[in-house]
Order: C-alpha cells, then sequence, then structure tokens
C-alpha cells in the first residue's frame, strides 16, 4: 500500500501538541489552508468521533467529495484516525508524538489503497495527501504559540476504590446540571498540583493530594485544561458539594451515564483505563 510521511519538531510539550491534534478547530483550520472543508459534532475528539470532509480533489476546480473518518486512538504519544466513507476505499492516518529536544517530534504517516490508475496516484492522491500533511503542520506551529501564553485551568480526577468523583453544575446556565471533574484555574506563581489541592479544599472541602497527569491537555474556551489524578489524604473529610449541586462517586460502568461538559467527555476513555472496565 501507498504511504506518505511527514516528520517535524514542534515547539510545545508533547501532552500540548496531542491536544491540539485532538482540536477540531484546529483540523479545520488546517484542512481549510489546503482547500478542503471539515465538520464535527464535538470540538475535543475521543474514539468512536466521526468527523465529516469536503475533499477538493483538484485545486483549481471546486468539486468536492464527500468523506467520512472515525477516531481510533487519541492518547499522549499517538492520534489515529481510519476513512470510513470516501473517495479511496481505504486511508489510515497515523500521528506518532516524541519527545525531542526541542519540544515534540510530530510524525504522521498516511497509508492508503488507491483504486486509480496508475498515473492518478502520484498526480493527484499523493500531492492531495502531502498537501493536507504540510498544512497542518503549519498550523500546530501557530497554535501552539498561542497554546503557550493560555491560561492554565486544572481539573481533577478524585480516585477513591476504583471510582471517580462526579460533581455537578450549577453555573453558568448553559451547563448547570451538568457533571465535571472539579477544578479551576491555576493562579500566578501556583503549581499546578498546588491548585489542585486548594481547588478541592474550596469546592468539596476535601484534602487531595494530585498524583499524576491523565490523558492529553484539552483546548477549551478558558484556556488550556490540564486534568490531573489526585487521592484523599488520610483523614481528609468526605467531598461534600459547597459548589456543586450534587457530587456523586462513580465507577467505570457508570460514567457513560452521565451528562458530562463537553472538555471531561473527552477524557472518559483514559478513565475507563484507570477505574479498570
Amino acid at each position: 500500500m501507498p504511504v506518505e510521511q511527514l516528520s517535524y519538531v514542534v515547539a510545545a510539550p508533547r501532552r500540548t501538541v496531542a491536544g491540539l491534534l485532538r482540536d477540531s478547530e484546529v483540523a479545520a483550520a488546517a484542512l481549510a489552508r489546503a482547500g478542503h472543508g471539515y465538520a464535527s459534532d464535538v470540538r475535543l475528539l475521543a474514539p468512536g468521533d466521526r468527523v465529516r470532509l469536503r475533499v477538493r480533489v483538484l485545486a483549481r476546480m471546486p468539486l468536492t467529495l464527500p468523506g467520512e473518518t472515525v477516531v481510533e486512538e487519541v492518547t499522549p504519544a499517538r492520534f489515529a484516525t481510519s476513512l470510513v466513507r470516501g473517495p479511496v476505499p481505504e486511508l489510515t492516518h497515523v500521528t506518532t508524538l516524541e519527545v525531542a529536544a526541542a519540544g515534540t517530534r510530530v510524525t504522521d504517516t498516511l497509508t492508503w489503497r488507491a483504486p486509480f490508475g496508475p498515473l492518478a496516484d502520484p498526480l493527484v492522491l499523493r500531492p492531495l495527501l502531502r498537501g493536507v500533511l504540510g498544512a497542518r503542520a503549519a498550523e500546530l506551529a501557530e497554535r501552539v504559540g498561542v497554546a503557550a501564553g493560555a491560561r492554565i485551568v486544572v481539573a481533577t480526577a478524585l480516585v477513591r476504590d476504583g471510582r471517580v468523583l462526579a460533581a455537578q453544575r450549577t453555573r453558568p446556565a448553559a451547563l448547570a446540571g451538568r457533571w465535571e471533574l472539579p477544578g479551576g484555574s491555576v493562579e500566578t506563581g501556583e503549581s499546578e498540583d498546588a491548585a489542585v489541592a486548594r481547588e478541592l479544599r474550596e469546592e468539596l472541602g476535601a484534602d487531595v493530594v494530585a498524583c499524576g497527569r491523565l490523558g492529553t491537555d484539552l483546548p477549551i474556551d478558558a484556556g488550556l485544561l490540564r486534568v490531573h489524578l489526585a487521592r484523599l489524604r488520610p483523614g481528609s473529610a468526605e467531598p461534600a458539594a459547597l459548589e456543586h449541586a450534587a457530587v456523586r462517586w462513580v465507577d467505570a460502568a457508570g460514567l457513560a451515564t452521565l451528562d458530562w461538559v463537553d472538555a471531561d467527555r473527552a477524557v472518559l476513555p483514559d478513565l475507563c483505563a484507570v477505574l479498570g472496565t
């Protein structure tokens, strides 16, 4: 099967780059650079999500062909999609992310099965795919600069006995009743671990300690969301809904029963892996 590959270094941490790759706003802007259309029902992609495409085959012609891809994998080290409907019978796009001295080495690999004749592939499909990869590399280079100056927001996956604590929002009105991982903005001069402890003390009356990261960074309107794992300190009070409508301990099977805010929905597969399915 033919393969097209592009490798480059992005001046940002691996989790940040992975978060940008799953951001539909970034993908839409990148494809627009290359003359193609992109639509998704969600901003932050997770495994199983589908994306609708409009592919312009020839640069100087308005004709576009529809396509649809499904997200197969999202981790800090790998982002993978597969074509389920489109102008070629088979196409996979795998992006691997490796820590590099100057940031993150991104390696894009496209593999496909071409239905065209011996000349159509090198004259049409390969240049089209090469243009898509180049456009995404250019868009990432611009977006990491924005991400570097973004406000950092922490969310906390507080885990105990195979369950995670979910909190039901009361505000704003558009999010009232939906569930989230509690947290908030990191204050100036404050570490993320300290912000996790402070926010859960304020919101839940609980004494917790952060114990690692979960998943990718998540671009949101308020800045850059980072999800941290945490546990209760011995002797801590039981978490209570001081600033939420309710709190609930949820196991892996129960995660899908709650109406999560969009950003936290994106980390449910990571939470399932932590809690055990």
